[in-house]
């Protein structure tokens, strides 16, 4: 996923799959504050949808926490 979304540059967020029994682990990083998050999502889904979705999370973390706008 390439862009900028309510101030997070998404270009630069480190994605990694691991595969963990029947599942799949989605872990996002944001470069510039270090603050990680992480989804378990099915395996059989998309790459793209599991890297949105965690994606998400770490907007929705980063904007709790103040470290980027919620616009």
């Amino acid at each position: 996923m390439i862009g900028r979304s309510r101030g997070l540059d998404t270009s630069q967020v480190i994605i990694e799959f691991v595969s963990i029994g029947s599942a799949l682990k989605v872990t996002a990083v944001d470069p510039e504050t270090l603050v990680e998050v992480s989804i378990v999502g099915d395996p059989h889904a998309s790459q793209d949808t599991l890297e949105q979705t965690a994606i998400r999370k770490l907007e929705y973390v980063l904007i709790k926490q103040g470290k980027i706008d919620p616009a």
